[in-house]
């Protein structure tokens, strides 16, 4: 049993049936959390308390509600907070009338076989999963509404990262036949970035620096900020779209109304432009892929790509490595430069 400290309010930490309990004491006064706390103890050894946490009167839906509002919209990027909007609405449409006391590993397990069967896609699967352990975590650590993670107990979907897909040059130039003006530049601004969707929907001209040819990008899934060198292609196409009476604050691939494209408008346009040009099993996102793997190809170490792409490490990236195995010879060619001598006096004994 523990009296402890969590911001100002005191709390309390006690074994209860072989499980760990915390209760709030919903004062900031160290005496009385430790009044309350003796009288617990004390309700505890006459066997006159029993644990009840609020998550038995929580709906699922309760949950949600309370970890979009004071969660996801405070902590994430806007582009994170609104796909959490699309998973929770798929969540609470199975679990949302159900009491948190109620979830059970078993029903978990039922609703992720059933997306499966419904053809939604591994990776889709996880993040739902992903989300719903986060918001069972919170109920846990910083609400109290819980005391386990029913979603612990369920295994993620296999996802296989082993196949990259990305553009050939013939491809690129039949999707752009295919694709209004607006859409090309999107593409083209993709390929030549490797920035994901939201990214470039999000973008200001106030990101930009024409004359230092960088871009800044400020919400990012790491939570860094990172200025990154625009080559040749890009500053074309942003020098033609760039007007001296756009302000800082306008979109720079914006709608017909200069306000934010939707997501959905670029991606329903996207595919039809696929359908156009004979294009198939490729997403908006494998334009990032196409963007890494035409680095590595032209010899770019994985190093720069990471940095250039912003993945999180190295690793991320050695997927892209087989697009160029030649880059293996130049490292290994390195070792002559500086035996040069050694190869003389080979030579000259031959």
């Amino acid at each position: 049993m523990a009296l402890y400290k969590r911001d100002l309010v005191w709390w309390m930490s006690v074994t209860y049936n072989g499980k760990q309990i915390r209760r709030s004491t919903e004062t900031e006064d160290k005496k009385l959390a430790h009044r309350i706390f003796d009288k617990l103890k004390g309700e505890i050894a006459e066997g006159k308390w029993f644990e009840k946490l609020p998550g038995e009167d929580y709906t699922f839906e309760d949950l949600m509600k309370k970890y979009m509002k004071e969660y996801s919209a405070v902590n994430k990027a806007a582009s994170s907070h609104k796909r959490d909007k699309s998973i929770v609405t798929q969540l609470v449409g199975v679990f949302g009338d159900h009491y948190l006391t109620e979830i059970t590993p078993a029903m978990i397990s039922d609703f992720k076989v059933k997306r499966r069967t419904d053809g939604v896609s591994p990776r889709t699967i996880n993040y739902e999963l992903t989300t719903m352990s986060h918001a069972f975590n919170i109920a846990i650590c910083d609400w109290g509404l819980v005391s386990e993670n029913p979603v612990k107990m369920v295994r993620k979907e296999k996802v296989s990262n082993n196949i990259e897909r990305w553009l050939t040059l013939d491809e690129e130039k039949k999707l752009l036949i295919a694709s209004p003006k607006w859409l090309q530049d999107i593409i083209i601004f993709a390929i030549n970035t490797g920035m994901r969707q939201s990214e470039i929907l999000d973008l200001k001209w106030s990101q930009v620096d024409m004359d230092r040819r960088t871009l800044t990008i400020f919400e990012q899934k790491n939570g860094e900020v990172d200025t990154l060198p625009l080559n040749e292609m890009v500053m074309r196409l942003l020098q033609q779209k760039r007007d001296a009476s756009v302000k800082d604050d306008v979109y720079i691939f914006p709608n017909t109304l200069n306000q934010r494209k939707e997501n959905r408008v670029l991606l329903t346009s996207f595919y039809k432009a696929m359908d156009r040009a004979g294009i198939t099993n490729f997403r908006f996102h494998d334009l990032r892929h196409t963007f890494a793997t035409r680095l590595v190809q032209n010899g770019v170490d994985l190093y720069s790509v990471q940095k250039l792409g912003r993945w999180k490490n190295v690793t991320m990236v050695q997927r892209y490595a087989h697009h160029y195995p030649e880059s293996l010879r130049s490292a290994i060619e390195m070792i002559d430069g500086s035996r040069k001598p050694i190869i003389t006096i080979l030579s000259q004994s031959v």
